[in-house]
């Protein structure tokens, strides 16, 4: 059960974080990075402990962490970026 405590907090954190650190990537709505974060750290958490059978936490904790930092990118913007918006645009 701490398990699925820790994966929410490392979720959270990265959600958060992300935010924080490069607030120009998430344009609108910021609440679905922090969601991509929280949702990612769970899921892999939750994977990883049924594949691993509940032995090895540390990894679990490391596993939910990478996962949650690489999926928290998707949701990012670059394009919208105020560094980008002078020159070249975008097209479809």
């Amino acid at each position: 059960m701490w398990e699925t405590i820790a994966f929410v907090m490392i979720g959270l954190a990265v959600g958060f974080g992300a935010l924080l650190a490069r607030p120009e990537l998430y344009p609108r709505p910021r609440a679905l990075a922090v969601g991509t974060a929280l949702v990612s750290a769970v899921l892999a958490g939750k994977l990883t402990h049924y594949v691993m059978d509940g032995h090895a936490p540390a990894v679990q904790l490391a596993v939910s962490g990478v996962v949650a930092v690489l999926l928290v990118s998707v949701p990012a913007r670059p394009d919208l970026s105020p560094r980008r918006r002078g020159g070249r645009h975008r097209h479809a």
